[in-house]
């Protein structure tokens, strides 16, 4: 089974690595006495994550996420590296290939499934829904620094 390596951390980060895209399906997490996933790993804890979870996933082909699930305030981003799929949402059927993304808010019933001859990889975030404000733009947050960059 795959871990995570710890890269390095400091007091304003820390960086993990959780091998290549194509040795996420060597990862496993278990879901409880009697479930394993395989192929999943969440990441969010491990770089110490304080506004969102995220995972990655590998589905062979044929395989699907195996249920449908919601969340209580949970909405998810879910990003499509690689492969190609179907990913249904409320009883509609999607068709996502490598660039596709999907939002989901916390009620929406949700599963991927792998309809191609490759595996698919997939980048999941969850955040709380309804979180941002106006206030909370990327182009009134950030601040650029004066300060030299030292490659």
């Amino acid at each position: 089974m795959k871990t995570i390596e710890q890269i390095k951390s400091g007091k304003n980060y820390t960086a993990v690595n959780v091998g290549r895209m194509n040795e996420i399906i060597e990862h496993e997490l278990p879901m409880g006495p009697d479930m394993v996933i395989k192929g999943k790993v969440f990441v969010g804890q491990a770089v110490g994550a304080t506004g969102s979870e995220f995972s990655f996933q590998t589905l062979v082909p044929g395989q699907d996420s195996g249920f449908l699930h919601t969340h209580k305030t949970h909405e998810e981003l879910y990003f499509i590296l690689k492969g190609e799929g179907m990913y249904q949402v409320d009883g509609d059927m999607i068709p996502v290939t490598e660039g596709s993304v999907i939002r989901v808010a916390p009620e929406g019933k949700r599963a991927l499934k792998n309809t191609g001859a490759e595996d698919m990889v997939m980048l999941c975030i969850q955040y709380k829904a309804n979180a941002f404000t106006e206030a909370d733009s990327p182009m009134t947050d950030g601040n650029i620094l004066a300060d030299a960059l030292n490659w």
